[in-house]
């Protein structure tokens, strides 16, 4: 199955209406390694989508568990593709996020997952996100 008809699917799935703009948003954040923030994903999309579209895309994609958001050093929202198993009533997004000093780039790095934590009496945990800072593999290369 090729990603235009699992970007189709997925929508399907989400109840969402199947536009050109969603399906586009879907393959960009898809192809790149790294998390994409609106200001880099408006440059990508043109003159085809404008601003408050995409915001509404990026919203809902973000309520209902398609993407989710991680701000970078520079306090910018950065959104990457969730989990096949993340849902509009649970994210599974609990993975470290690492932000390139160098490039400024956010990576998830789903494979250290944030362990299960025990808060006081009286907290409730939402969401939870672990953030490191460093120089990511690429970078790290560049510089020998």
């Amino acid at each position: 199955m090729n990603n235009n008809q699992q970007f189709i699917e997925l929508l399907e799935k989400n109840q969402l209406k199947k536009t050109s703009t969603r399906i586009t948003v879907l393959q960009i954040l898809k192809s790149h390694e790294s998390a994409i923030s609106q200001p880099d994903l408006e440059g990508m999309l043109g003159k085809n989508v404008d601003r408050v579209t995409l915001y509404r895309t990026l919203a809902t994609f973000e309520e209902k568990g398609i993407i989710h958001k991680v701000l970078n050093i520079n306090g910018t929202a950065n959104y990457a593709l969730c989990s096949s198993s993340c849902s509009e009533k649970e994210h599974h997004d609990e993975h470290l996020h690492f932000n390139c000093t160098v490039c400024l780039n956010v990576f998830c790095i789903d494979e250290l997952k944030i362990p299960p934590i025990t808060l006081p009496n009286g907290y409730l945990a939402q969401k939870l996100n672990l953030i490191a800072f460093g120089i990511c593999k690429s970078c790290n290369e560049k510089m020998g």
